[in-house]
């Protein structure tokens, strides 16, 4: 877009150029035009979801969202105009490249002056945005600080009414209740699987053996599903952004969140925002990708923070994600409140409250080379890993930083570290460390645990070693709300798995070792939501060896095997079981449904299978003391239950006799038909056997015959000695 084309369009829409300080507007309360559109260049998009389509509409590169507008240059005669475009072209090129006769600097034709400001074009829109975001509030000197705009929100600019109207107020409708599916008769639980183009809500329905479909649409997600933390939302994910979904009976489309590209959907524990992630090809190939995060607000849909920069800002910490990003890039803590989340960067830790979206205390947390954290789940506590500084003059420690007041509750020196995991029990009573240490020779590891008893007083922690030290840690997991947690330990193919307890007998607050398991083909620790039980997996190169093993009464209750498994997942319940093989393997793609002891109860075949998820519950809106009286007197209540129960076996077992009768109907009909081509056939078999018409085995004498038969013959002449 060439300059003389600015020019036209400011004065068809009766601009003066000369006389617009675009730093002074300010758009009416609640707009927010930024994220009105998305532009996205590919407008074959797969997708049905025609709403999306039609309040997102697709724009193609045809405005002036490659052009920024910078205010408040020095105002010079054309004397000095070379050096002054100089100095501001060396800035604004080392952001992305400026197109040719992409600078533009307007001259008062009375003065002959500059008017302090140019417009500058760049090669994408990207870049200009990029600009936007590293030179807004530069200051060049002390009399000229730049204010940065986008030459396309002049436009948007104009619409602004010069006198302020309150909104209209619309009037309140009531929404459906999110939560009805919680109220099912049968207690059940739902889950979600992709398949092929398809993807199905359905209900678990164990006691009838089969699946009960809830909702089915064919091309509802670009590329993956989500359920929220609480279960309350289904988010699909778009080239356009993201959406989500809910309702009492079917699946309504509840909110939309506009992100271009986006790749990544995170929520935080309590549902209040989703954070969205997308990274994009830089245009200059020695640079990174850029990548945007947006966090919206799940309800209004409005975007309370966004954050915009390299790869490289990203990749610290976690486990990593897309083009080497680590993810989630945000950590949320405080439980589920949603207070605070966190994220990792270069020798600090950026603690942002989401009252205002801003760091505490307007400063990041130093802490120097730290290559980990993570959060409490249930309070606003840190937990930091900082590795040995200085070749081992420095110990490498762990830190416990209480927040909002950043103060240090508890640390722990360690030595000699090779490595560092953190393990956080659900209800944030224990923190496990797991830590790889180096022998004295340097040339091997061996592991060990330090185990924090967060809720007593002045945190102790405990020293943990296994009896084989050499041991490789292959798995570790703590008991969902207990005390207890399994280790896979030992080599392969077969490990030994070991329990322990935070408790003992006695209630001395020692670990204690409830008992090993020798030799399992595990290399996964699966728990109940609820506790107690546990499977112990053999994933990828066990071919999916299932074990279901009941912890309190150290026994095994099952073994199975789900060949192939890549996936295992409990309902939020623990009564129920999901492993499933996705696509990653071409054979026996679908899910299999088995009881917390290790019963298959049925099996579903679904090419290309892609997802299984199960709908997250929420919390139990009862007291303790309340689940305390239902646990005691859970006779009374099961009554009502063991009656349908009954019910439905005699229907099951009344349907497994239809089912054999069907069966033998079936079989008698086959035999029917034989008999009538037999009887067809007579004639034919009387004349084969020459004229015996009886088909009775008894009516004939068996008799055995004798026969002859030359086989060969051959000459031979032989000489004798005289």
């Amino acid at each position: 877009m060439v300059m003389e084309e600015i020019l036209e369009t400011a004065s068809r829409l009766g601009i003066d150029l000369s006389q617009v300080d675009l730093d002074s507007l300010r758009l009416p309360p609640g707009e927010d035009f930024w994220h009105q559109k998305v532009k996205n260049q590919n407008h074959e998009t797969i997708s049905d979801d025609e709403d999306m389509n039609e309040e997102y509409p697709l724009e193609f590169d045809m405005g002036f969202g490659n052009i920024i507008v910078v205010d408040n240059l020095p105002v010079v005669p054309k004397e000095k105009f070379e050096k002054l475009e100089g100095v501001v072209r060396k800035i604004y090129g080392q952001i992305g490249v400026i197109k040719e006769d992409g600078f533009w600097m307007p001259v008062d034709p009375a003065t002959q002056k500059t008017l302090g400001q140019c417009f500058i074009e760049y090669n994408t829109p990207r870049e200009a945005e990029l600009a936007r975001e590293k030179t807004h509030n530069y200051k060049l000197d002390k009399s000229h600080v730049f204010a940065i705009n986008m030459f396309d929100d002049i436009e948007k600019f104009l619409k602004v009414p010069d006198e302020w109207a309150p909104p209209e107020t619309k009037p309140y409708t009531p929404g459906e209740n999110l939560q009805q599916w919680l109220t099912d008769e049968k207690a059940r639980d739902q889950f979600v699987v992709r398949s092929g183009s398809d993807t199905e809500v359905l209900w678990n329905d164990a006691r009838h053996l089969k699946p009960d479909p809830v909702y089915k649409r064919a091309f509802w997600t670009e590329s993956f599903v989500q359920w929220s933390p609480l279960g309350t939302y289904l988010a699909t994910v778009h080239r356009q952004g993201t959406a989500v979904w809910g309702g009492a009976t079917t699946f309504k489309q509840l909110m939309r969140y506009a992100h271009s590209q986006v790749k990544l959907i995170d929520f935080s524990p309590g549902e209040r925002f989703l954070v969205t992630y997308s990274s994009h090809e830089p245009s200059n190939p020695r640079d990174t990708h850029r990548v945007v995060l947006n966090i919206f607000d799940v309800k209004t849909g409005k975007v309370m923070r966004d954050f915009k920069g390299n790869a490289d800002e990203f990749v610290v910490g976690g486990t990593g994600g897309v083009t080497g990003v680590s993810w989630p890039v945000f950590r949320w803590g405080g439980g589920k409140d949603d207070k605070y989340f966190a994220r990792i960067g270069k020798n600090v830790i950026s603690v942002y409250e989401t009252e205002t979206f801003t760091l505490i205390g307007k400063k990041s947390i130093k802490v120097e080379n730290i290559m980990d954290f993570s959060w409490s789940p249930t309070d606003p506590i840190l937990a930091l890993f900082v590795p040995e500084l200085g070749g081992g003059n420095q110990p490498a420690r762990v830190s416990l930083i209480q927040i909002p007041g950043k103060e240090e509750m508890r640390q722990k020196n360690l030595f000699s570290v090779s490595d560092c995991q953190m393990y956080w029990q659900s209800n944030g009573d224990y923190l496990a460390v797991k830590v790889d240490r180096y022998t004295k020779t340097k040339r091997s590891t061996y592991t060990g645990f330090e185990l924090f008893r967060i809720k007593e007083r002045d945190i102790p922690i405990e020293v943990l070693e296994l009896e084989n030290k050499n041991d490789k840690i292959i798995a570790f997991a703590w008991e969902p709300k207990g005390h207890r947690f399994a280790v896979i330990h030992g080599d392969s193919p077969k490990p030994d798995v070991s329990f322990y307890s935070m408790r003992t007998t006695h209630n001395t607050g020692r670990v204690s070792k409830l008992t090993t398991l020798k030799g399992k083909q595990a290399n996964a620790l699966y728990w109940s939501p609820a506790g107690r039980y546990i499977i112990l997996a053999g994933l990828k190169g066990f071919n999916g060896q299932l074990e279901f093993y009941n912890v309190d009464e150290l026994e095994t209750m099952g073994v199975a095997e789900h060949f192939s498994a890549t996936d295992i997942e409990w309902d939020p319940t623990g009564r129920y079981v999901a492993t499933s093989v996705t696509s990653i393997h071409e054979m026996e793609n679908g899910f299999n449904i088995w009881s917390f002891n290790g019963k298959l109860l049925y099996r579903i075949l679904k090419d290309h299978f892609f997802q299984f998820l199960w709908r997250p519950r929420p919390p139990s809106f009862l007291s303790p003391e309340k689940e305390e009286e239902i646990f005691k007197n859970l006779k009374k209540y099961s009554k009502k239950y063991e009656a349908e129960d009954q019910d439905v076996s005699l229907l099951l077992s009344e349907q497994d006799r239809e089912k054999r009768r069907r069966l033998k109907d079936e079989w008698d009909s086959c035999v029917n038909d034989w008999k009538k081509w037999h009887e067809e056939d007579r004639s034919e078999r009387q004349s084969l056997r020459d004229g015996e018409a009886s088909d009775e085995e008894e009516e004939y004498e068996a008799k055995e015959v004798e026969v002859e038969e030359l086989l060969d013959v051959s000459e031979e002449v032989l000489a004798f000695e005289e």
